[in-house]
């Protein structure tokens, strides 16, 4: 057994945690501009959209290369890892998240695409919001599944 197999779950729950805070940054700094008006702090809720993804897309690159040993090739291997991530793979692993969560998850892969390809003064703020309504409920299942699945490899650790 590889030690990036046996760190995973430590990263899973070191990332969750991180994610955790990102979350928090996003509602605090949502607050903000709803209450200020100024649009600046708008930029920063777009940023930690950007990381809040960024975060978890990494944590399934790494699920990809280090337990499914493939990872999705192509124009749009963003949204192949993230079907990749919801499917079980007979014999290596149960799925990592629900269909459910990748469909949720899938809004914020789009607007992360779309920061990094538009000037954040030309983001629109009514596109951001039920991505801020929704992210603790988004999270949540997210850390539930990912902490879920970090439970599985350490049991596989246990078997072998």
């Amino acid at each position: 057994m590889s030690k990036s197999f046996l760190r995973l779950p430590e990263r899973i729950r070191d990332e969750l945690a991180d994610l955790e805070r990102l979350v928090n940054r996003i509602l605090e700094a949502w607050h903000r501009a709803q209450q200020s008006g100024d649009d600046f702090y708008l930029d920063s809720v777009a940023l930690n959209l950007h990381g809040f993804y960024a975060g978890v897309e990494s944590l399934f690159e790494s699920i990809a290369a280090v337990i499914d040993h493939r990872m999705p090739q192509g124009v749009n291997w963003h949204q192949l890892l993230l079907q990749q991530m919801a499917d079980e793979i007979p014999t290596v692993r149960p799925a990592v998240i629900s269909e459910g969560t990748r469909e949720l998850l899938d809004a914020y892969r789009g607007f992360r695409h779309i920061v990094r390809n538009v000037y954040t003064f030309k983001l629109d703020p009514a596109k951001m919001q039920p991505l801020v309504e929704e992210i603790q409920t988004v999270f949540g299942q997210v850390r539930r599944e990912l902490l879920g699945f970090a439970e599985f490899l350490e049991q596989q650790t246990h078997v072998k």
